[in-house]
């Protein structure tokens, strides 16, 4: 089994993510496997689960390129990122935001170190709407910026903790699809998916976290890798929308339905709990 970090270092997720998982743990927690060799989480996003599970062997991955980028700064090089962060800190405003949100509408951007860059986005992230990370199609960041009274953007202890867990233990920070992330898992390894979810209704798109989306074919081809996992022994939890097409896709695994509350919606009476299944092959 999976030996678990010490999880007296009470693990928090560095950044909000669209579609985190805070509010779900328990029920992820409820579902689980009860042991399992390596973990996989292919979109990690904010890391809600993996912070929760703090595993000693795990593949963590994501599509986004920035993510990823602050991930590993956080793992190699935390102290130059919190000097960055803290002087970000110092001169938040509206008008400072801005500024940094423009670095990307022009070369400026490939001026920035990767801590930089990890500092830019982490900052963003801190002090836009909702903390919400939002691309355009020519992937630039349009998110405005938000009000808080004090944004905690230079969390020390947070962020060393965090440092800790990915040195102390053997955590492996990939970038790319999420099919190449769980290329190397095998029997009773544990693989968590949680892609962006299917539309609940017909209108709306499919949740955007990389200029290039996330689209029914995606959908499906995760569900192909579901089924494919399940033969070679490996065992797989995902997260999606609780509507007809995630249940039709997945009618041959176990379906658990669950509430989460969703406050990502700009109108406040689009907001409130909303049905998610997490879906299981054990």
């Amino acid at each position: 089994m999976n030996d678990l970090f010490n999880t007296e270092n009470n693990l928090k997720p560095i950044t909000k993510w669209v579609g985190g998982k805070r509010q779900l743990l328990n029920k992820l927690n409820e579902f689980k496997p009860d042991s399992f060799e390596t973990y996989f989480e292919p979109f990690v996003g904010g890391g809600a689960f993996l912070f929760n599970l703090a595993p000693e062997k795990a593949v963590i991955n994501d599509f986004n390129a920035d993510l990823v980028n602050l991930y590993r700064i956080v793992k190699k090089d935390p102290e130059n990122l919190l000097k960055v962060l803290e002087k970000h800190a110092e001169n938040n405003s509206k008008e400072y935001y801005l500024r940094l949100r423009e670095l990307d509408r022009s070369d400026a951007i490939n001026e920035l170190s990767d801590v930089e860059k990890a500092a830019r986005i982490l900052y963003m992230l801190k002090v836009d709407f909702n903390g919400l990370y939002r691309v355009n199609k020519k992937n630039q960041f349009n998110v405005p910026y938000g009000r808080y009274k004090n944004p905690n953007i230079a969390n020390r202890e947070n962020i060393m903790s965090v440092s800790n867990y990915f040195n102390q233990s053997n955590v492996d920070i990939l970038n790319g699809d999420f099919e190449k992330a769980v290329e190397n898992a095998k029997k009773d390894d544990f693989v968590y998916f949680d892609p962006p979810y299917v539309p609940v209704n017909p209108t709306s798109d499919f949740t955007s976290y990389t200029s290039e989306g996330f689209n029914i074919s995606d959908q499906e081809r995760l569900r192909d890798l579901f089924f494919d996992l399940s033969k070679s022994g490996v065992k797989v939890m995902l997260s999606n929308s609780d509507v007809d097409l995630v249940r039709d896709m997945y009618k041959d695994a176990n379906i658990h339905s669950v509430q989460a509350n969703r406050f990502i919606n700009s109108k406040s009476d689009k907001r409130g709990k909303i049905g998610e299944v997490i879906i299981t092959n054990y």
